[in-house]
């Protein structure tokens, strides 16, 4: 960082670290043990879409690289577009192989990195589900390298949950980098895997 970044209070943008995808079974524990949210087995991966042959190749590996597990019993990759234009692909596993869905994702998000396509990562969700019915989803951003928790509300429509994403936030601050700055905590409304 230069001396007029400094001076002009510019901060140099966090990079970011797929790793901290590793932390979530940790913060499953905390929300199990604290809340009663449970995973539900549904995770996705959202990014935007490039045209062209170099990026359907590699979406076309990385849909297999998930799709390899369907003859052990899991099921096969989801892809879907949202009516913004945003890709998806959800994958599925069993609500307590949380750490092999995090290893999808993470798969994922290394696969399209790794042949370029880092920018066009928005972010990763697991979704998490109560005995009550509620549903938040962790939520990485890829470009912040942090988490955020996304409750829509109970009984449908695009409401949040604000108390409860304050609430998620707090139980899952010692084991995730949670985003701080709230006006990055975008809805996904409608994502696979909430």
């Amino acid at each position: 960082m230069g001396l007029w970044d400094a001076l002009l209070g510019r901060r140099r943008p966090v990079r970011p670290d797929l790793d901290q995808l590793f932390g979530l079974p940790s913060a499953a524990v905390t929300l199990e043990a604290a809340a009663g949210f449970r995973p539900t087995g549904l995770g996705s991966v959202c990014f935007a879409a490039v045209e062209g042959g170099a990026f359907a190749e590699v979406e076309r590996q990385v849909r297999a690289l998930l799709d390899a597990d369907v003859a052990g019993g899991g099921a096969p990759v989801e892809a879907s577009r949202d009516s913004y234009g945003y890709s998806w692909l959800l994958a599925r596993h069993s609500p307590d192989d949380l750490p092999g869905l995090v290893n999808d994702l993470h798969a994922v998000n290394s696969e399209l990195e790794a042949n370029g396509f880092g920018p066009q990562l928005l972010c990763s969700l697991v979704g998490f589900r109560d005995p009550q019915g509620r549903s938040p989803a962790l939520v990485y951003l890829y470009k912040r390298g942090t988490f955020y928790p996304f409750c829509p509300a109970a009984g449908g429509g695009e409401r949040r949950d604000s108390a409860l994403e304050l609430q998620v936030r707090a139980l899952v601050g010692d084991d995730l980098r949670v985003e701080e700055d709230l006006s990055r905590w975008f809805p996904v409304w409608g994502a696979p895997g909430l």
